[in-house]
């Protein structure tokens, strides 16, 4: 560590002015100097030479580097030392000390009988007004009756609390808090010295066992952990684990001694009391475990374990739905796999008729369900089927239907069957409302074909109109010329009508294009305005509403897109 005092010029013109002209300035190191300075260093970090001492007189390390030991020109140090490395005493924080903090209560000490000037005018306290009184209203103030004056609050130090001031459980601490605990058990064990000495001259023969029986239980269940209790670390409270007394205690569902075992250090009972019983309430606490989705997960779990064992990264608990996707397309696999070998076995062996056996129960006549049979062996009457039961109100008829609606359906709506009708809570008619709907269903599906076929089947009906005439004129002499005239009349009516529609449709259609393309045309020069500012002063697009363009919108933008690819655009 090389120690270079690094005067400022100030220091150096004050020196001059105190030694006069007479001293010299200082010089620039020599070669020999350096020279000697660096043996000078390496020797204190060898060791073999005393390290350098701070103005306190403390040791300084020779292997802190120069960029740290150096102090800078204005600190102005006349020797080797670290001060600037340390924290500096005009900088720090003055924070309070531990034994001061908030005082809590009141001061007790000095207790008014008279009512100050200037105190609350409710309690009497000096250290707060009326409207910040937190005591009771009272019907006649201390202001007025000088009875009962509150004392005084203490006025609050403001603490400057450091990190760890702020953060000290143990801050504002008490000793003495403790020995009032200490004075209150001293107090109950001497209230329970003196019953022990009455009860002995009472009854000379009683002895200390009987006063332990008596003392409470939840003493002796902190010290040792009893079975069938659960002491809870969070809580600090002890949980017994007892059984309500109004329900039936396990060992009394079967008194035989060949019966299910009952654990009376756990009081678990795990196979069932009664297995004979069609019926029981309790059937054993094994029961949930190979019940409801106990075995599918203990499945999936064992599927998990055997997967991960051929090398596959999958876990139940972590990636659920991983795991039964692959458990799903295993068991498929599996079972494909079953039906192609059964099928090739069949195909190579044959015997698929002695598969197609009746059921188990006609051959062994044995079953728990009366059901019964023809001499052929059809059945005859069987079991009622069981309906899945909802929270809704099902089969319930209103209106004079005889169905539900949502019985029937038909082009994308739901109605009733029995009269096809398709409004909800309406009234049934019966064979009337389903003919009314057929009627009606092809005149809206003629309704619903496009122009094109409008336009054929006028042109075909006007065909098929002069066609007829022709033939009225031919098969049937009694028409009149009239009837010719006037039906001519009508088609040129309706044609002249058809052509003034078309025109109408053919102006708005342009129209609407002409509006399209001035729209565009707008939309490019802003986009070009918007490309010529600076980013930073664009407006905001997010109430900008997203909608689907229109064919007249599309059309616009792909007659004015600019089409970079055509050499004949730069002449535009």
């Amino acid at each position: 560590m090389t120690t270079n005092v690094r005067a400022s010029v100030s220091q150096i013109l004050r020196n001059k002015d105190e030694g006069g002209d007479d001293e010299e300035e200082p010089k620039k190191k020599s070669r020999e100097d350096w020279r000697k300075a660096k043996e000078l260093e390496e020797a204190r970090k060898a060791g073999t030479a005393p390290a350098a001492v701070d103005e306190t007189g403390k040791d300084i390390n020779p292997h802190i580097p120069q960029y740290i030991s150096s102090a800078p020109w204005y600190y102005g140090t006349a020797g080797p030392t670290l001060k600037h490395q340390r924290p500096q005493a005009d900088r720090e924080g003055q924070f309070t000390k531990l034994d001061t903090y908030y005082n809590k209560g009141v001061d007790t000490t000095k207790v008014a009988t008279k009512f100050r000037k200037g105190a609350c005018e409710n309690c009497g306290a000096l250290t707060h007004k009326k409207k910040d009184c937190l005591e009771r209203p009272r019907k006649i103030g201390a202001k007025f009756t000088n009875a009962a004056i509150a004392p005084d609050e203490f006025n609050q130090p403001n603490l400057n609390l450091s990190y760890d001031g702020k953060r000290d459980r143990w801050n504002g601490y008490d000793p003495e808090q403790h020995k009032a605990i200490i004075e209150e058990y001293q107090k109950v064990e001497e209230a329970k010295r003196e019953l022990r000495a009455k009860k002995l001259e009472q009854d000379p023969t009683a002895t200390e066992g009987d006063d332990k029986e008596e003392e409470d239980e939840d003493k002796y269940v902190d010290e040792v952990d009893m079975p069938g209790t659960k002491v809870d670390s969070k809580q600090r409270i002890t949980v017994r684990n007892l059984r309500i007394r109004e329900d039936t205690a396990k060992y009394l569902r079967n008194l035989d001694p060949n019966s299910a075992y009952y654990d009376p250090k756990t009081r678990s009972m795990r196979d069932n009391p009664n297995p004979s019983a069609t019926e029981c309430e309790y059937a054993g606490e094994n029961f949930v475990r190979f019940t409801g989705d106990t075995r599918a997960h203990g499945a999936a779990q064992l599927f998990a374990w055997e997967a991960h064992a051929r090398g596959l990264d999958v876990h139940l608990l972590a990636e659920p739905t991983k795991l039964q996707l692959l458990q799903r397309q295993y068991d498929e696999r599996k079972q494909l796999l079953k039906t192609q070998v059964k099928e090739s076995v069949l195909e190579r062996y044959g015997g698929a008729e002695h598969l197609q056996a009746p059921p188990r129960e006609l051959l062994l006549a044995q079953s728990e369900v009366f059901t019964r049979y023809n001499r052929d062996g059809t059945l005859v009457q069987g079991p009622e089927k069981q309906l899945a039961k909802s929270q809704y109100e099902e089969d319930v008829l209103v209106n004079n239907h005889t169905t539900v609606w949502g019985s029937y359906w038909r082009d994308g709506r739901w109605g009733y069957k029995c009269c096809h009708s398709f409004i909800k809570m309406s009234y049934c008619v019966g064979e009337a409302g389903k003919s009314v709907v057929l009627d009606v269903a092809p005149h809206n599906n003629n309704n619903l074909t496009d122009n094109k076929d409008k336009e054929k089947c006028e042109n075909s009906s006007s065909e098929s109109s002069a066609s007829s005439s022709s033939s009225s004129e031919s098969e049937n002499d009694t028409r009149s010329k009239t009837e010719k005239t006037s039906k001519k009349k009508k088609n040129k009516k309706k044609a002249k009508k058809k052509k003034k529609k078309d025109q109408k449709k053919e102006k708005k259609a342009v129209d609407k294009l002409k509006k399209a393309l001035e729209e565009e045309e707008r939309n490019q020069k802003r986009a070009e305005h918007l490309l010529s500012v600076d980013e930073r002063k664009r407006p905001y697009n997010s109430m900008y509403e997203v909608k689907a363009p229109t064919d007249d919108q599309m059309e616009a933008y792909l007659m004015k897109r600019k089409r970079e690819e055509d050499p004949m655009s730069q002449f535009l």
